[in-house]
């Protein structure tokens, strides 16, 4: 399965039920949305896990394309007829391109981050929680094997590896959610019991690689905050109902002066 089959099938995804933690009505904005917002930095960072986890199979998705000065006539023709060989698939510049290949032999530099790279790569899962009934679906990096033990690991890209700063971006960006919610799809789907890891990877020279292993306390948070999303969103189907910040029961915020 394509990642865009995945995207278009049944099932809550945990970038959907991320959008929960802000509130359900940016959930239910985000999927009227007839056109995705597609940045340089999302396509930067789609590119790079292609490259880093499917190198083989990057060229089948992902197309380079050639330095020429598009304010000429000769560059204009180039280009056209590079645009005709690059239908259906994403355009990367090659100055993107270079800086992947610089990554990737970066991640070659540190054996326990290629080592939790390599398995089963971008395989789709899905199952129904027995709870609400609601159909849910997850799609992990990458599954593993570290020191006898099954791993999901994620390889993320970060400005920074820096002490503390990594943490920051999980904790803004739901990665504690990202854990719990895969762990339980492979119980579900494999009954197996799985650790969890992230490989992260600064986006500037010398990209910088660190590898994170996340405790089972860790997830188990992230358990229990999918279990509390995944009751919103079912709530809010069950209801029709998509509340911003003030929540069902219209609460009220007061300011209070700070001692």
């Amino acid at each position: 399965m394509t990642n865009k089959e995945y995207r278009q099938a049944p099932g809550i995804s945990r970038s959907e039920l991320q959008l929960f933690r802000k509130s359900p009505a940016h959930y239910e904005y985000q999927k009227e949305q007839t056109e995705s917002k597609t940045t340089p930095a999302l396509i930067f960072g789609s590119a790079a896990h292609k490259y880093i986890l499917e190198k083989d199979s990057f060229f089948d998705e992902y197309i380079v394309a050639p330095n020429v000065d598009r304010r000429t006539a000769e560059g204009k023709k180039i280009y056209a007829e590079f645009l005709e060989k690059a239908e259906g698939k994403c355009v990367i510049s090659t100055e993107d391109y270079m800086q992947l290949i610089e990554m990737y032999a970066a991640i070659d530099r540190v054996p326990l981050a290629r080592q939790l790279l390599t398995g089963d790569v971008e395989q789709s899962y899905f199952w129904v929680d027995e709870e609400t009934g609601e159909q849910v679906k997850c799609r992990p990096d990458v599954l593993t094997e570290y020191e006898g033990k099954k791993y999901i690991v994620d390889y993320k890209t970060t400005d920074s590896c820096e002490n503390g700063h990594f943490e920051r971006s999980a904790k803004k960006y739901g990665y504690q959610l990202q854990a719990g919610m895969y762990r339980e799809g492979m119980f579900q789907c494999k009954y197996e019991d799985y650790g969890f890891a992230f490989v992260a990877q600064e986006k500037s020279a010398p990209y910088c690689v660190r590898v994170y292993i996340c405790t089972d306390d860790y997830i188990e948070t992230g358990y229990d905050e999918y279990r509390a999303l995944l009751g919103l969103y079912h709530k809010c189907k069950e209801s029709g109902t998509y509340p911003g910040y003030e929540g069902f029961e219209g609460e009220v915020e007061y300011l209070t002066e700070r001692e």
